[in-house]
């Protein structure tokens, strides 16, 4: 069976025998890939430090039959992303990141787009630089990266039930519906929640080609967008995801 080679990011490692362990990894080539390291415990094996969590890594792996594990033979670090160990708040936006990659997409299903929108987040978050990052804009970026890839990209500019024009001054967002709905609308949603037009902006910038994250965004703005995006997200994993009570703004 020939070896495949993939750029990789360590989303999860679980303990799967005294000496071996099994690394869920999100890759540009392939999409979510679970492996089998055999060896991959012990402290001189052909992974080292590879695997460690958060790790950006070159892989090489056997592809096995669906369902199954597939092996992988070796790994290499490429990059560490070393501001994470010291900002608690952009390791926790680090890790929410792994979570949604590992819990809302598919074995096999690559998204090249969107893992190189999950390394840029992670070395905006975890890279020396002059200033604090913004933490909670660049979660919500990558946030709007993935929805968009996997096909739950909120309608922000047309009512998402109708597609007439939203409502400018005073929006409203349903979960259900997937976006803005508009004043004909809104009433048939009961999960609708209110939204200010700075939040709306905010949304509409983060998700645009511009990088915004860096913008003096209002507080107020931040906090109203990160408890929508964490309702939308949590509606569509049908759980609250288990990161997104330490994230902030």
């Amino acid at each position: 069976m020939p070896s495949e080679k993939a750029h990789a990011l360590v989303l999860r490692t679980t303990d799967w025998s005294e000496t071996s362990r099994i690394a869920a990894l999100w890759t540009r080539e392939f999409g979510k890939v679970r492996a089998l390291a055999k060896g991959g415990r012990r402290l001189k094996s052909n992974f080292e430090n590879a695997l460690d969590l958060l790790t950006y890594c070159g892989i090489v792996f056997l592809r096995k039959s669906p369902g199954s594990l597939d092996l992988l033979t070796e790994a290499q670090v490429v990059r560490r992303f070393p501001r994470l160990r010291t900002d608690l708040a952009a390791l926790y936006a680090a890790y929410y990141v792994a979570e949604l990659l590992e819990d809302m997409t598919e074995e096999h299903d690559p998204h090249p787009l969107l893992f190189d929108a999950a390394l840029e987040t992670l070395d905006y978050l975890g890279s020396p630089r002059s200033g604090e990052p913004a933490v909670g804009p660049a979660v919500v970026r990558f946030e709007l990266v993935l929805l968009r890839e996997l096909g739950y990209s909120p309608a922000l500019e047309t009512c998402a039930a109708c597609g007439s024009a939203a409502d400018e001054r005073r929006p409203a967002f349903s979960c259900a519906a997937g976006g803005l709905v508009c004043p004909n609308c809104v009433a048939g949603c009961r999960d609708r929640q209110p939204l200010s037009p700075a939040a709306l902006e905010m949304l509409r910038a983060l998700r645009g080609p511009e990088d915004a994250r860096d913008r003096p965004w209002d507080a107020g703005a931040r906090r109203e967008v990160r408890q929508l995006l964490g309702h939308y997200v949590a509606h569509l994993l049908g759980r609250r995801p288990r990161l997104a009570p330490y994230l902030g703004s």
